[in-house]
Formats: structure tokens, C-alpha cells, sequence
């Protein structure tokens, strides 16, 4: 057989299988949409089949193309391990990671442990800050890629998705809640996002919050919470049985999603190769725990 399946353009398929779509695809790749829908079409001649179902719909794939998913997956796998293990060049460079707090833990931390344990020439200086903060530091240069909270309906084209999750509003059950009376809100800085979406809707509902304590702290937020200082927005990983989630009263919360975004056309090597440990594992079947 004369013909061979390209690497690059299964990478461009697992791309597109991990984000969604040839657009968010390419930008993941830094490369233009036609380039990446090229790289597609050349597999396609190669084996003689249809590989993305252009009809609208949910499915990205015709069966072609889940079947040669599987086949795509692992050949990378072997691919990335062969040159890992035999290259002379080890991976060297410095990573500007910033994360929000509740994503310092659970799967990431052990996806940043393993990097650096296979990459001991590569440095990682992480900084922990709220997903606004986050956001104007990407785009100033401070950082290289942002783990942090968007609303839903702000997930941009070529963000990893890595969580989604719902707001909720939440109170101490000893609390007395009169909607008609200013709400004492709790909140963790001027740059939190929950604060600017809450004064926002709510006030076009009608409802006046007023910001009674501050804090960059979950912890400090939910034990405040607890005691009964007032009312909070919160996502759905911490809510706990002790918590009241009010219902039925205030604007109905956004849904949210986890991002890992970054600064594509600006990327070294070392971030390229952080963003793909990540990728694989947002590709796995169990949702990636952020907290």
C-alpha cells in the first residue's frame, strides 16, 4: 500500500474529537480552520471514507471516524512516548501558570507533579489569583495559560474545556432571608465575577446586594457562610448537606465552565507540552476534577 496516514492529521482529528470542532481545533493547534479541515480531507482520500459528519446535528463523526479516533488515540500515544524516550533533546523552557484556587487540586496537581517529574529541565512558576484577575494577566503577558471560571456562555473558541458546573445560591439555614430587604452578599474581591453578574442581574430583578464581607478564600467564604453572615453564589463542587441552596427566590444562577486558555501564537514547547498532558486527560472518559 502506497498511501499513509499522516501523524499531523490525527492530530488534527483527536483535536477536534477533545474540543469540539474544527474551529476551536484549530486554535488549539495555532493553525487556520482551512488548514486543519485540509489536513482532514487528505485522510479522508487516504482511506476512502468520510471521517466528520457534515450534516447538523450532534454528531461530529460518521462511524469511519470514531473508529479511526480509537486507532488515532493510540498511535499519537506510542508516537509522543517513542520521542519522549529516545530524543537526546530533553524538554527545556519556563511555564507562567495561573490557576484560581479550588483548581489547585484534585487531578491537576497531579498532572503538574508528573510533569515535572518526566520534564526536570522544565520549570513550572504558578501564581494563584481570581479568573478575572486571571484573564487580564494572559492577555498582558504575565502568564502563559489561565486555569479559571468563565460563565458558559463566554468559553471562547480554542479554551480546553476541562469542568463544567452550575452556580448556585447558597445561606446558612439560620439565616432569615427577606428579598424585599438589602441581601447581605458575601463575596472574594471587587474582581470576582460572581459579585459583577449578581449587582447586574439582580438588579434588573429587582434585588439589592450589598457587599458585607470579602475574602480571596473559599474557606473563608464558605465558613462565613456557615456562621450566618449572609448569602453567597457558589459552585456546585462545594456545596455541602450543612448548606441551604435557595431556589425560587433570586435570578436563576449561570451555568459555568472550567477553562485551561491560553496564548496560542506566543507558546514555547514547554507550554505546548503541558497543554497536551492536560488534553489527554480532559479526553478521558471521567470528567477532570478540579478541586
Amino acid at each position: 500500500m502506497g498511501e499513509r496516514l499522516d501523524l499531523e492529521g490525527l492530530r488534527a482529528l483527536l483535536a477536534i474529537s477533545k474540543h469540539g470542532g474544527v474551529t476551536r481545533a484549530a486554535e488549539y493547534l495555532a493553525l487556520s480552520q482551512p488548514a486543519v479541515s485540509h489536513k482532514i480531507k487528505r485522510l479522508e482520500q487516504v482511506l476512502g471514507e468520510e471521517l466528520l459528519a457534515r450534516r447538523a446535528g450532534n454528531q461530529l463523526f460518521t462511524s469511519a471516524g470514531q473508529q479511526l479516533l480509537v486507532y488515532a488515540e493510540r498511535m499519537m500515544e506510542l508516537h509522543d512516548e517513542a520521542l519522549a524516550v529516545l530524543s537526546k533533546k530533553s524538554l527545556k523552557g519556563t511555564i507562567k501558570l495561573g490557576m484560581t484556587e479550588d483548581t489547585t487540586g484534585g487531578d491537576l496537581a497531579r498532572i503538574l507533579a508528573r510533569f515535572s517529574r518526566v520534564h526536570p529541565e522544565t520549570k513550572v512558576h504558578t501564581r494563584i489569583a481570581q479568573s478575572l484577575t486571571l484573564a487580564d494577566w494572559l492577555a498582558d503577558g504575565a502568564i502563559d495559560i489561565a486555569v479559571m471560571q468563565v460563565l458558559s456562555s463566554e468559553v471562547e473558541p480554542g479554551d480546553l474545556i476541562l469542568y463544567e458546573d452550575q452556580l448556585h445560591w447558597i445561606k446558612s439555614y439560620d439565616l432569615p432571608l427577606d428579598p424585599d430587604a438589602k441581601i447581605p452578599f458575601l463575596v472574594f474581591d471587587n474582581n470576582c465575577f460572581y459579585k459583577h453578574w449578581a449587582q447586574q442581574q439582580g438588579a434588573q430583578a429587582g434585588h439589592r446586594f450589598e457587599t458585607v464581607f470579602e475574602c480571596a478564600s473559599v474557606a473563608g467564604i464558605l465558613a462565613s457562610v456557615r456562621s450566618g453572615l449572609g448569602v453567597a453564589l457558589m459552585n456546585g463542587l462545594h456545596l455541602a448537606p450543612d448548606l441551604e441552596v435557595i431556589s425560587d427566590v433570586f435570578i436563576k444562577p449561570p451555568a459555568i465552565t472550567y477553562v485551561a486558555r491560553f496564548r496560542s501564537k506566543e507558546r514555547n514547547d514547554a507550554v505546548r507540552a503541558l497543554l497536551d498532558e492536560i488534553s489527554k486527560e480532559v479526553g478521558k472518559a471521567v470528567p477532570l476534577r478540579v478541586a
